[in-house]
């Protein structure tokens, strides 16, 4: 019987899960923490992959967001409410350990044009799995993962909210701390520091056509 439950909490909307959540209902907070347990590891891995507590610091997320789930007023809002967290733990644990964060100047634009030419859309190489592409994506997965982890913190952080966990600019900008211009800066510039990565890789699969 309860099997059959589990099944049923499985394939529940989100919003429903967290209402029950917020009712005391064990098994849809069973089921809250397994959807999100890898989630927040591997938000806190692309943070620091150097760090070696990760599997710590996951399980305190957690304990945190189990205890303080009843207090979202706004079930739609958890995505952005669960990155406050994770981010306020991780920042909080580098002050904590009185770690030197690494710092770049942002005044200098990326490009020689100024700030407006220096914050164009770019967008990462589409690692979709196209059925042509099928044998090459996960080592296009790889590469893009590890580029991401070469990021300098400032732009390895705004790359993982925007383009792994899906936040706006605004949210963002409320989690970091600094404004919309300085988040589509930074992301700019993070989105054109992997395209120089993964430009070398493309080439080199192309050439071997």
């Amino acid at each position: 019987m309860k099997e059959n439950l589990r099944e049923i909490y499985k394939n529940m909307d989100l919003t429903e899960l967290i209402i029950k959540c917020q009712q005391d209902d064990k098994l849809a907070l069973e089921e809250l923490i397994k959807r999100h347990e890898k989630i927040i590891y591997n938000t806190l891995y692309h943070l620091d992959p150097n760090r070696i507590d990760i599997a710590d610091i996951a399980q305190e997320a957690l304990f945190r967001m189990t205890r303080a789930i009843k207090t979202l007023k706004k079930p739609v809002t958890f995505k952005f409410w669960l990155n406050q967290i994770i981010t306020n733990l991780f920042y909080d644990e580098l002050r904590r350990k009185t770690r030197r964060l690494a710092t770049i100047s942002m005044d200098t634009p990326y490009m020689d044009g100024g700030e407006d030419e220096a914050s164009p859309s770019r967008d990462i190489a589409d690692t979709g799995k196209m059925p042509e592409e099928s044998t090459l994506s996960k080592e296009l997965d790889e590469v893009i993962k590890e580029s991401i982890d070469d990021l300098p913190e400032q732009f390895r952080t705004v790359i993982i909210l925007r383009e792994l966990q899906g936040l706006s600019y605004e949210e963002i900008a409320e989690l970091t701390k600094t404004n919309i211009g300085t988040v589509k800066s930074r992301l700019a510039r993070a989105r054109a520091k992997l395209q120089e990565q993964i430009k070398p890789y493309l080439e080199h699969e192309r050439g071997g056509e």
